[in-house]
């Protein structure tokens, strides 16, 4: 089933200026109809770096590659099979260049997961007395825009002697982070907020070679995402695209090689819409601890 559908692929791209008007390309009316020759190279991953994508389009209007040299245009790349897309790459164009493709022009962009946001606002805090660090979450949250989310068994604790920042949103997540003993990220323009190590939710996906598993999981080496020299020993699995499938995801996966509730920390999502599959490369480590509120569909 998987394989069959590999060849139904469609996306949709937005792009434009925050709240203003921009255009759409790509599977936009039909699943059949004509679209534009796109491909991507994305890289997310669990740390605080900001994740990238690479999207490349041929023959793009005059009009619209215009659009896109302008300052700060967001990025909306939406992938998939049939009428089924999920949100594969929001974000910023940092870098836009154009190719002479035999006789086609590609242009090339690259994109930052929440650039602007963090790179722009400047978060001042100063708050005396008990702090709740759920509220220095939130309040950073509205000063940027962006949403947040928490994983479930986050414990938030309490500053006793208040707090005080002036700097940038990425510095300020990264300190109140620090304070509360958790890990931050930033997904598809979300601010998550876990446990070092542990997932976002506790609902999960199922990897089998029913699901679109299409290796058999590798062993590998993952550098831990604290910035240490800590390596961690875990899997490399590929399989076809699946956008729900995110960073801090779980996944459960049924192979010989391996068996059980693992989390995503690395992920690569490549993809052409005329030729190749549409492929995910994850690199998981197994979840730690208790799993029997875990499930996986």
């Amino acid at each position: 089933m998987a394989s069959m559908t590999n060849w139904i692929r469609t996306y949709t791209m937005k792009a434009g200026p925050r709240g203003g008007m921009g255009f759409e390309i790509g599977n936009v009316d039909s699943v059949e109809q004509t679209t534009l020759h796109v491909s991507f190279s994305i890289e997310k991953s669990d740390s605080s770096t900001a994740n990238a994508a690479k999207i490349q389009i041929w023959n793009l209007s005059d009009d619209n590659i215009k659009l896109l040299r302008q300052k700060d245009i967001i990025v909306e790349l939406k992938a998939g099979y049939q009428n089924s897309n999920a949100l594969i790459c929001v974000g910023t164009v940092s870098n836009l260049t154009i190719e002479n493709d035999n006789a086609d022009r590609m242009v090339e962009l690259e994109v930052i997961d929440g650039l602007v946001e963090l790179r722009d606002t400047v978060v001042s805090l100063s708050l005396n007395g008990q702090v709740d660090t759920k509220t220095l979450y939130d309040t950073v949250s509205q000063q940027t825009g962006m949403a947040i989310i928490y994983a479930p068994d986050l414990v938030f604790p309490v500053l006793p002697d208040g707090f005080t920042f002036i700097g940038t949103a990425k510095e300020c997540l990264r300190k109140i982070a620090d304070c509360a003993g958790h890990d931050y990220s930033i997904q598809n323009g979300i601010i998550q907020v876990t446990n070092p190590g542990m997932p976002i939710a506790i609902q999960g996906y199922l990897l089998n070679s029913d699901s679109g598993l299409i290796s058999i999981p590798k062993e590998v080496t993952i550098n831990a995402s604290d910035g240490t020299s800590k390596a961690l020993s875990g899997y490399e699995v590929q399989y076809l695209l699946n956008g729900s499938i995110g960073i801090n995801d779980i996944v459960y996966i049924e192979s010989g090689k391996a068996s059980g509730y693992f989390r995503v920390c690395k992920l690569t999502i490549d993809g052409d819409n005329l030729e190749g599959y549409w492929t995910c490369t994850a690199q998981v480590l197994e979840v730690a601890g208790d799993t029997s509120a875990f499930s996986a569909t």
